[in-house]
């Protein structure tokens, strides 16, 4: 029998050169950078640009304050200070997240403390907080992952039983909403990502959001070196007064975000009606879980994670993870781009696993750390449900514009050729080599 699969030789489903690059970039994007080169002023903490931007996304999600960084990762650190960690406190956030919401905690010589996912929207399990505040605990860091936002009402009643922080990372969530409510004021304060990849992009940046005049300060004054930030035209000090970072974007970044952001809602859209066809489509084939918008939220669908069950094909005599990778490199070669964002929890990590971050075991050892602190041990293995998801899934990568319906199509084409000749799959499946985790020894 001749082979149906691009694994073993056949034709590919989806046709090269059809998927586009994001962002998108117009002539109005040009003509911003164009005339913050022509206007030669590039940097600075309160020019033209800068403070835009500022203006520009506070409006949109309704908060009070916005502060421009140049990262997202500095966006939390920025957050995490705002909300007043400080060595050795405890900050509870999830498993599963890019590792700069945990760094953001131990740059200020925090102690990240995790906790398991939800298995169908895939943040932070509000059930799984309490168990895990101590009376070193400071804030809770619930993610609002790949832009669904996590269960808020839930944390922050938590938050306020406990007398807690709340800082959110909306790092992939701009745009989302929560029964009604934006992403960047659900908490006490909240960090943006304007990385090239995100759906606002500006190439590399970052936004601080609170409703908090005393948290602003605080984040602005660390992301100053440290220093009173003074109005432009009154005389600096250079008088840091707390550690703080150069953590100041430019003016180029700055212009070119604001200019996508004017037309950020109808980029969304043609996200969303990409993602639609998918989940519907999707769902109609038997051991694949597309993923969920509860009614009332909307997702930014930053990116798109599918989850493969294949006990509901009768298929249990393989491990899930290797069926999951079998079935990602025949997606692959049927031309469709994928990828993992990550493939192990965060405490997995070997920083977690060493618990060793600017050495001499520093911020578990240090004076003000707790004895819980110094104690603990990072198993990935503690957090099943992430362990799970891990398992199982895998992103499509172009569900962005300007990639359109007609490879949404190809991409659900390429999914029912795998699943229809899951014998090909299966066969595959016992010749392909992929990741572990660190201490992993499971018979996979």
């Amino acid at each position: 029998m001749s082979a149906k699969l691009a694994i073993n030789g056949a034709k590919p489903t989806v046709p090269g050169g059809l998927q586009k690059r994001w962002p998108p970039i117009t002539q109005d994007d040009i003509d911003a950078v164009v005339a913050v080169l022509k206007r030669g002023i590039l940097w600075g903490p309160m020019e033209e640009e800068v403070i835009g931007l500022q203006d520009d996304f506070a409006k949109y999600i309704g908060a009070k304050h916005a502060l421009v960084v140049n990262s997202g990762t500095a966006a939390l650190h920025a957050a995490v200070v705002a909300a007043g960690v400080g060595p050795g406190d405890e900050v509870i956030t999830p498993a599963y997240s890019f590792w700069a919401t945990a760094q953001a905690i131990i740059a200020h010589n925090g102690i990240p403390v995790f906790t398991d996912i939800d298995v169908d929207s895939m943040n932070m399990d509000p059930a799984k907080i309490e168990e895990k505040i101590t009376e070193k605990t400071k804030a809770l860091m619930p993610v609002h992952v790949h832009g669904l936002c996590a269960d808020m009402d839930t944390i922050n009643a938590l938050a306020k039983k406990h007398d807690l922080k709340v800082i959110e990372d909306a790092a992939q969530a701009v745009g989302g909403k929560y029964k009604g409510r934006n992403a960047g004021v659900l908490g006490d304060v909240a960090g943006f990502s304007l990385n090239g990849s995100k759906n606002l992009p500006a190439g590399e940046g970052g936004i601080v959001t609170t409703n908090d005049d005393e948290m602003i300060d605080r984040a602005r004054q660390m992301a100053m070196f440290g220093e009173k930030v003074v109005p432009k035209g009154e005389i600096r000090l250079y008088d840091a007064q707390i550690m703080g970072f150069n953590y100041r974007n430019n003016e180029m970044a700055d212009a070119f975000c604001r200019s996508v952001l004017k037309r950020y809602d109808h980029l969304q859209d043609l996200r969303r009606k990409n993602c639609d066809y998918l989940n519907t489509e999707l769902a109609k084939i038997k051991g694949v879980r597309p993923p969920e918008e509860p009614e009332g939220d909307v997702h930014t669908w930053h990116l798109y994670k599918v989850r493969l069950y294949p006990e509901q094909l009768g298929i249990t005599d393989i491990h899930v993870k290797r069926f999951r990778w079998a079935v990602h490199k025949a997606l692959i070669e049927e031309g469709v781009d994928m990828f993992e964002w990550h493939n192990m929890p965060v405490p997995a990590q070997s920083i977690f696993m060493q618990k060793n971050a600017y050495g001499k075991g520093e911020p578990w050892t240090g004076a003000h750390a707790s004895q819980q602190a110094r104690d603990m041990i990072y198993d990935p293995f503690d957090y099943p449900v992430t362990v799970d998801m891990f398992d199982r899934s895998f992103c499509i990568n172009p569900v962005y514009p300007p990639n359109d319906l007609k490879l949404m199509e190809y991409i659900v084409e390429a999914f029912h050729k795998v699943f229809d000749n899951l014998d090909e799959i299966l066969e595959f499946s016992k010749t392909i080599t992929f990741p572990t985790m660190p201490g992993e020894n499971r018979k996979i």
